[in-house]
């Protein structure tokens, strides 16, 4: 029976000709062109919570330790706005949603539950449950 030889490495074994003709090639390909754009703001998701076009939050709205307190600002903000473009609900939730989502990993576990929870008072306070 014949063996089967393994190889880990790469059949080609001519070496690799490391010159001053590669490295200059290297250093060309480095260098980057300018775009004439402007670069895009980098937090836009903060730009967003902050001057939204929906609705007006009250600051530190999603910091509030009650879920019932978070929902009912939320609720009076998405009604008085006359800006948004759906519903009240709608809006204060997809405002709840946005925020947790953006915030990621980032966001404390407990901040998570009570913005979770406050999804739910939210629900209640407009009768959608």
């Amino acid at each position: 029976m014949a063996q089967v030889r393994k190889t880990t490495h790469s059949r080609k074994t001519g070496a690799r000709k490391t010159g001053a003709r590669s490295s200059a090639r290297r250093k060309v390909s480095t260098t980057r062109k300018r775009s004439s754009r402007h670069a895009a703001p980098k937090r836009w998701s903060q730009r967003v919570t902050q001057e939204s076009d929906a609705l007006d939050l009250k600051r530190g709205v999603f910091k509030f330790k009650d879920p019932k307190k978070i929902a009912a600002s939320l609720k009076r903000s998405a009604e008085h706005s006359r800006r948004r473009k759906a519903g009240a609900y709608r809006s204060a939730l997809s405002m709840l949603t946005f925020y947790i989502n953006r915030a990621g990993k980032t966001l404390p576990k407990t901040q998570r539950t009570r913005l979770e929870r406050a999804k739910g008072e939210l629900k209640r306070a407009f009768g959608k449950e």
